[in-house]
C-alpha cells in the first residue's frame, strides 16, 4: 500500500526553537503510514522572498507529489499555501494567527487576520489547537478538527530539581518562577507577571523570574520545567501553550490565567492554580505553591495529549481527505 505523502509547511523562524512543537509533530508521523517533506517557508514580510519561494514551492511540490499540503500557522503561511499549492490542504491554527495581538498596529493585525480567514476557503480541512480558536473563525466550522500539538512524554519528563538547576547554572537556593516571554512581552504580559513578582518577594526576597525569549535550545526546555518552582503564564491570549503543557508533563506547578485551553490542560493536575488578572490574586498563588514545596502530579495526566496519541489523530484527517 503506498504511502501518504504529506508536504508540511512550517515558516522559518531563525532559530532551532521555532516552531519546534510542529518539527516534532511531522517527524513523529515518519513512524507511521506517511511519508512526510517539510518545506521552510523564509519569510513572511518580503514580497521578494516570497516570490523566491513561492518557485521553489512549486519545485517541491513537482518533485515530491505530494496527496496533500498541511500549513503549520495561519497568515501568510497559510494564504501562500492556498495561493500555492494545488493538493488538497490542512491548515493548522495554533494562536496568533486568530487570537488578536495587542502589540501589533490595527493595520497589522486586519491583514493578518483576512489572510488567515480566506485561507480556510482554499482549505479541505482545518486543525485548531484549542475550542477558543475554532470559535474565531469566520466560517468553514463544521470542517475543522481540534488538536492540540502534542508533547513528547520521553522528553518532557520529571527529573531532580537540584541536577536540572546544576546543568543550567541556576542557583539551587533560590525560589524560581519560570516564563515565556517570546517574542512579545506585550502579548505575554511581562508588566502583570512583574507585579506579581514584587508581591512573592515581599514573601520571599529570594525569588527570581526566569524569562524565556524563544531562543532558548530545546534540548534544555526540559531541565528548565524542572528546575523551576512553578511556571507563570499571563498572556492576554493563547491557543493551547505548549509551555504549559510541558512544564505539567515535568511535574512543573502552574499558576496561570484562564487563557486557551489551559483550564482542560490543569484539569486534576494539583497543585497549579487558574488565577485572574489580579497581581495580587496571582502572587498568592505563587505562594501557595512555594509553602507546598512540592511537585505536581502533572505527568501522569498528560498520556491524552501524547505526540504519538495525537499523532494518530492527525494521520485520520489525512486519510479521511483522500
Amino acid at each position: 500500500m503506498e504511502k501518504i505523502r504529506v508536504l508540511a509547511v512550517i515558516p522559518d523562524g531563525g532559530n532551532k526553537a521555532s516552531m519546534i512543537f510542529a518539527h516534532r509533530q511531522m517527524n513523529s508521523l515518519k513512524a507511521t503510514s506517511i511519508n512526510v517533506d517539510i518545506f521552510m517557508l523564509k519569510s513572511r514580510t518580503s514580497l521578494k522572498s516570497l516570490f523566491s519561494d513561492m518557485i521553489a514551492f512549486r519545485q517541491k511540490l513537482a518533485a515530491f507529489h505530494p496527496h496533500i499540503v498541511h500549513a503549520h500557522y495561519g497568515t501568510v503561511t497559510s494564504f501562500f499555501c492556498a495561493l500555492g499549492a494545488n493538493k488538497p490542504l490542512v491548515i493548522t491554527f495554533r494562536g496568533s494567527d486568530l487570537n488578536p495581538v495587542t502589540s501589533e498596529n490595527a493595520f497589522r493585525k486586519g491583514v493578518k487576520q483576512v489572510l488567515s480567514q480566506l485561507s480556510t476557503l482554499r482549505a479541505k480541512h482545518i486543525i485548531c489547537v484549542s475550542q477558543g480558536l475554532k470559535k474565531r473563525l469566520w466560517w468553514r466550522n463544521d470542517e475543522v478538527s481540534i488538536i492540540p500539538s502534542g508533547i513528547d512524554l520521553s522528553i518532557f519528563k520529571p527529573l531532580q530539581i537540584k541536577c536540572a538547576r546544576k546543568r543550567l547554572g541556576l542557583s539551587l537556593t533560590d525560589r524560581i518562577i519560570l516564563f515565556n516571554v517570546g517574542k512579545s512581552p506585550l502579548v505575554k504580559r511581562l508588566d502583570l507577571a512583574e507585579q506579581a513578582l514584587k508581591f512573592v518577594k515581599s514573601h520571599f526576597p529570594n525569588t527570581c523570574l526566569v524569562k524565556l525569549y524563544g531562543n532558548i535550545d530545546p534540548d534544555d526546555m526540559p531541565f528548565y520545567y524542572n528546575a523551576a518552582d512553578c511556571l507563570l503564564l499571563t498572556s492576554d491570549h493563547e491557543g493551547s501553550p505548549n509551555v504549559v503543557k510541558e512544564a505539567v508533563s515535568c511535574n512543573c506547578p502552574v499558576v496561570s490565567l484562564d487563557v486557551g485551553d489551559v483550564r482542560e490542560r490543569l484539569a486534576g493536575v494539583w497543585p497549579s492554580k487558574i488565577v485572574t488578572r489580579d497581581p495580587v490574586e496571582i502572587g498568592r498563588a505563587i505562594i501557595k505553591i512555594f509553602k507546598l514545596n512540592r511537585r505536581s502530579n502533572g505527568h501522569n495526566t498528560t498520556r491524552a495529549i501524547s505526540l504519538d496519541r495525537l499523532s494518530t489523530k492527525t494521520v485520520s484527517i489525512y486519510r479521511s481527505m483522500l
